[in-house]
């Protein structure tokens, strides 16, 4: 197998979040061709599958306008803070500011890569169980967040009627299943 070889790279846009390159790159062939390369600048977030003491699974709906006007369900994620932050705490403080629940003990259930053939962001996916509701949302400016239970055969359901789009919820939510799974395989 032929590698591929990076022999040049050049900024054409700085952005608040993420910032895009033009590589250049030599096919195993030889020849010479540009890609496009996403750098988030914080490269890595955090997401979590917060299930309370009943077994549900809290998701949220949030505007997601990129996609559509209506509301999208997902799981509680987002970046860390700067590029230190451990991603555990990460979790813990989206999950409570997202939703107002909070979780003592956490688990690291996959790492997964967003696009990674373009961006090097990739999303830490973690267990909070149980998720205990603790205080309000401590919501941003810009998120209009409502936050909601379901039950794990009904989110399966979902994702398998591609009702659930999102590649992070998707990917939690089955981490979570096979998680179950691994733990009881009957």
């Amino acid at each position: 197998m032929g590698h591929l070889k990076r022999i040049g790279r050049r900024k054409v846009y700085e952005g608040g979040i993420v910032d895009l390159y033009k590589d250049t790159v030599e096919l195993p062939s030889g020849k010479i061709e540009e890609w496009d390369y996403v750098h988030h600048k914080k490269g890595a977030g955090a997401c979590i599958v917060p299930v309370t003491e009943d077994g549900r699974i809290l998701m949220i709906r949030q505007m997601r306008p990129v996609f559509s006007q209506a509301p999208q369900l997902e799981l509680p994620a987002g970046a860390r803070d700067d590029v230190s932050e451990d991603l555990m705490l990460t979790a813990k403080r989206e999950l409570e500011e997202e939703t107002g629940y909070t979780c003592e003990q956490m688990t690291k259930l996959v790492t997964i890569s967003s696009a990674a053939a373009y961006c090097n962001e990739c999303t830490h996916i973690y267990l909070a169980s149980p998720a205990v509701r603790n205080s309000s949302q401590h919501l941003d400016e810009a998120e209009d967040i409502a936050a909601e239970l379901f039950s794990l055969k009904d989110l399966l359901t979902m994702i398998f009627n591609g009702e659930i789009t999102d590649g992070k919820t998707v990917a939690g939510i089955l981490a979570y299943k096979a998680f179950l799974d691994k733990q009881d395989p009957a």
